[in-house]
């Protein structure tokens, strides 16, 4: 009798396993109001985070304006619609969230946000969860910090999972807790490791997944221009070591999962725009160059409109780096981006190496057909999305 309560048991326990298996995210994606709520693909995603609500300068949450009220209703009329659709509020940013040093600096400055933040988004606006974009601690951002951040940024994470299990204890569900984190090693300052800001093996007990920001590889904090997301790295790559292992897709998972994170815990982050470098040399098109500026972010669906069609950018593609390029001879521009083949390759490395699944930055950057989210999707089929 005992076995058999005990064989009873542990199917319960595989049959929860696998039903929190079978519902888990594999598709999220940020929105930041670039498209209307009616029109966001919702039947194509698992969960949207919405960005961004913004810490203050009282330790706390500020409080969501009237129009972000309005598309919240908005957001929950669309979860009514997609029942397995989860949504998350980002709180921070890369320039707006001055206050996270200060807030995390003490326990009572860290419950008092919590508390906060659980009240506003998920008690009131009934939010499933939260996601935290502090960039960076330590350093690598724009934003005040102190040596203290990195130990502060696990204890914040314990302060809001702690939190948020206690509400879930008298709700009767899980909410989720996420944190958007670098790849790139280059950042404000220079040469820059994650690891710098982040102890990555303690905060992983207290988030659902890390949202790993697997592009901006090469930026104006860059030493030369370079791919914005490449797969792979590129032998030709003049960016010195360990900088060039890591400054793609695979060398940044590696990264990740020598440092404590597990696959399942990893969302490959892939960006709907381009960048570029202004000033570069026209060796090799304009890639691995010296350059005197930045060329502006650019959407997808700009992209695809107006510079693929234009005879005066030529496309060039790296079988190495698995990732297209644009080069303007006449004004001497270089510009990295992705499109539905380089997407396609990089959700089938996400598929191959048993990540969680895919983040997208951002939301309403895709052209009118979704091009960019359907081959995701193509890549990453029904019966493949599972952790």
């Amino acid at each position: 009798m005992r076995s058999s309560l005990a064989a009873v048991f542990l199917m319960g326990l595989l049959g929860a396993a696998l039903a929190r298996a079978g519902t888990a995210p594999r598709i999220a994606a940020y929105y930041d109001g670039g498209m209307p709520v009616a029109a966001i693909p919702a039947e194509r995603l698992d969960t949207i985070l919405y960005a961004f609500g913004e810490p203050d300068a009282r330790d706390l949450c500020s409080a969501p304006t009237a129009a972000q009220r309005r598309t919240f209703r908005q957001l929950r009329r669309l979860r009514q619609r997609h029942p397995r659709l989860h949504l998350l509020v980002s709180i921070g940013g890369w320039d707006a969230a001055p206050q996270y040093s200060d807030l995390a600096l003490t326990a009572a400055s860290r419950a008092r946000f919590a508390r906060s933040c659980i009240r506003l988004f998920i008690e009131r606006q009934r939010f499933d969860g939260l996601d935290i974009d502090w960039e960076f601690p330590v350093q690598g951002g724009m934003n005040k910090s102190r040596r203290e951040d990195r130990a502060d940024a696990t204890a914040l994470l314990r302060e809001l999972r702690a939190r948020l299990d206690a509400l879930g204890r008298t709700t009767h569900r899980h909410y989720l807790l996420t944190a958007a984190i670098p790849a790139g090693t280059w950042q404000k300052g220079g040469a820059y490791s994650v690891s710098d800001s982040y102890d990555l093996a303690s905060i992983v007990p207290y988030v659902d997944w890390l949202n790993v920001m697997t592009y901006d590889m090469n930026t104006i904090f860059s030493p030369m221009s370079g791919f914005n997301t490449p797969l792979r790295p590129d032998p030709r790559d003049p960016t010195p070591e360990p900088e060039r292992s890591r400054d793609n897709l695979s060398g940044a998972v590696r990264y990740f999962e020598a440092h404590g994170v597990p696959a399942d815990k990893i969302m490959l982050g892939v960006p709907f725009y381009g960048r570029g470098f202004t000033g570069v040399s026209p060796r090799r098109a304009g890639l691995y160059s010296h350059y005197s500026g930045g060329f502006a972010e650019t959407p997808w669906k700009t992209i695809e409109s107006r510079m693929l069609t234009n005879p005066e950018w030529t496309r060039h593609w790296s079988a190495t780096a698995q990732a297209p390029w644009l080069y303007d001879a006449r004004r001497h521009v270089f510009f990295t981006y992705d499109d539905p083949r380089s997407i396609a390759l990089k959700a089938d490395f996400a598929r191959r190496e048993r990540l969680r699944g895919v983040m997208i930055w951002v939301l309403g950057e895709d052209d009118a057909h979704n091009s960019l989210l359907n081959a995701l999707v193509s890549h990453l089929e029904p019966d493949q999305r599972q952790p």
